[in-house]
């Protein structure tokens, strides 16, 4: 079941049309969505599920290292997603994020949208999996017996 919270999908969509470098941090996921769409001649825009950085430097570092022929990023973007991974999809999140990557010209990046939203599906279901059989989780309460 989704939570209630109020998402400005209009807000989202502008900054998935905009903003050159994106994460995605969603509720239950340890990883991130990392949405770069700079590309050259050589190399297309990227999609990836990276660990959590630290700190905003270190997220920095991670990209220069990821995409060592592109300059330092200026900024970037950052979206909380408060709702489950398949809520992208349903809200045309997914889709706006699909169209701009493939937009360069650069037909792998389809693919690598696809391969990326199911890990992103695998991974929430997993995590849920866990939580309900308590691996890697903490009881708050214990029936009493």
């Amino acid at each position: 079941m989704d939570n209630d919270f109020a998402i400005d999908i209009d807000s989202i969509l502008e900054v998935i049309d905009k903003a050159d470098i994106i994460t995605i941090r969603f509720l239950i996921l340890p990883q991130r969505l990392l949405i770069d769409t700079r590309c050259s001649d050589s190399e297309g825009p990227l999609v990836k599920l990276v660990p959590r950085a630290a700190s905003p430097e270190e997220r920095f570092k991670s990209i220069k290292q990821l995409r060592p022929r592109f300059r330092l990023p200026e900024k970037i973007t950052a979206i909380w997603w408060p709702k489950h991974v398949r809520e992208l999809v349903a809200c045309g999140v997914w889709d706006r994020i699909v169209r701009r990557l493939t937009s360069a010209g650069f037909p792998q990046a389809d693919e690598q949208c696809q391969q990326v939203l199911e890990e992103l599906v695998q991974q929430e279901g997993q995590e849920i999996l866990n939580a309900v059989a308590g691996e890697g989780y903490h009881c708050l309460w214990e029936r009493a017996r």
